[in-house]
């Protein structure tokens, strides 16, 4: 890899050549300039990686102005340089979006630590737009669909850890788009072009999941006629992607254990100590910690794979997110099909909105599959969605033959289940939203079993 370039732009010749000696010794390509002019003269020919800016520039310099005026600076890393008396101006200077400030005089030690950290961060964000801009118009985020507060906040993290290697467990319910997730992860990491492999650790039988995962040789159990490489294997260089790892037996999780701290497996029945460089990202729909207070899940495993968890809600709690889940599905059924996208009338979205669906994304998807199979004349009517679903007529959250308690209490099951996901389970907040008290959410909440 070609050496890190830094721009230096300081209107002392002393501290200038001192710091360019730094610097050049620890391996980076070095220009420097004593004015703003001569920083943009440089900026197009050089393209540096990194940018050290003076806060004293002659005659009045105002980096917040400047880092807002000048876009080529926003494209890179800015790091201020400033005196003790001038900290206040280099945290405006930070708000404004450079990426650090230091102190003169400078210590070299902290120069090289802060600099190696800024370069490394524009080098990932640049390969992980080059890999973006690989894959085609739409960047990999768009498949993480939705518009509420937990989808949001979904995307922001994946963008963030995606270009590491972090480990990732990905918790929440069946049918919210675990998978769907780790698959953005690894097409947005520096692994993409390397192989995701997913093993489903519930689905294997006990007895079959060592060798599934490990391989085996030639004759280490009746049937194994010839050599056969495990999923480990098959991973190298990409990303292994355990679903429902809380399925997993005692046994293999020691196995996989042993994995994860050496990078290094046995297939069974071989000598030959394999080598593997994997990201494991794992899913669960169980609740871990109980589980490893229970005995059934290691606790040594549960932390080697928890790195940076992601949380997923129940589509109930998130029924904003519904409109374009329904829109998604639609096109991609169009495409499938060669037809034009379906239309719904104003009735069928509403009853899809107020659903509870206990199976999430998953069960919306074959929900609406099933009705657009019905329907005639590109559009989906309520008599389509009657067919199979006998209780539903037009205009109503919930189904017609309820009785009206129940679609009430339906209503503000849904509302409630609204207003404490949209404040993180704040109560207090909650109730504000709801315009009711605390001590009767409370109260609701109880009665409702939420």
């Amino acid at each position: 890899m070609n050496p890190a370039k830094i721009l230096l732009i300081d209107d002392e010749p002393a501290f200038r050549s001192l710091c360019e000696q730094w610097l050049a010794q620890a391996g980076y390509e070095v220009r420097s300039g004593a004015s703003l002019d001569e920083a943009r003269a440089l900026l197009g020919p050089f393209d540096p990686d990194l940018l050290l800016l003076d806060l004293a520039l002659p005659p009045r310099f105002d980096p917040a102005e400047t880092l807002a005026a000048v876009p080529e600076f926003a494209s890179r890393p800015v790091i201020i340089l400033t005196g003790h008396a001038d900290r206040e101006r280099a945290l405006q200077a930070m708000e404004q979006g450079a990426w650090d400030f230091l102190a003169k005089p400078l210590d070299p030690d902290m120069l090289a630590v802060v600099v190696k950290r800024a370069v490394t961060k524009h080098r990932l964000s640049r390969e992980l737009q080059q890999l973006r801009q690989g894959q085609g118009p739409g960047s990999p985020l768009e498949r993480l669909i939705g518009s509420s507060a937990s989808m949001s906040g979904i995307r922001a993290l994946v963008e963030r850890i995606a270009p590491t290697d972090a480990r990732v467990l990905v918790t929440g319910p069946s049918g919210t788009g675990k998978e769907v997730i780790s698959r953005v992860l690894h097409d947005l990491s520096l692994r993409a072009e390397g192989p995701f492999i997913s093993v489903h650790c519930g689905a294997i039988p006990a007895d079959l999941l060592e060798s599934e995962l490990f391989g085996y040789v030639r004759g280490a159990f009746t049937g194994a006629d010839r050599d056969r490489e495990g999923l480990l294997k098959l991973a190298d260089g990409g990303t292994l992607f355990l679903d429902e790892i809380g399925e997993m037996p005692l046994a293999m999780q020691v196995k996989l254990l042993r994995v994860l701290q050496e990078g290094t497996f046995y297939p069974v029945g071989g000598r030959s100590l394999q080598q593997i460089d994997v990201r494991v990202i794992s899913a669960t729909n169980a609740n871990l910690p109980e589980r490893v207070a229970g005995g059934e899940f290691r606790e040594d495993l549960y932390y080697r794979i928890k790195g940076v968890t992601i949380e997923t809600r129940p589509l109930a709690e998130r029924c904003e997110d519904i409109p374009l889940l329904v829109r998604h599905f639609l096109a991609l059924q169009a495409r499938d099909s060669g037809q034009p996208i379906l239309a719904l009338e104003p009735e069928v979205l509403d009853w899809l909105i107020h659903r509870p669906w206990p199976g999430n994304v998953r069960e919306l998807r074959n929900t609406l599959e099933s009705i657009c199979a019905l329907s005639r004349g590109g559009r989906v009517t309520p008599e389509d969605v009657a067919l199979l679903h006998p209780g539903v007529q037009s205009g109503g959250a919930g189904d017609a033959g309820a009785s009206l308690d129940e679609q009430v209490r339906a209503l503000e099951i849904r509302l409630i289940r609204q207003a404490l996901a949209r404040h993180e389970g704040n109560r207090t907040h909650a109730a504000a939203t709801l315009g009711v008290s605390r001590q009767g959410l409370l109260k609701k909440i109880e009665r409702y079993g939420l």
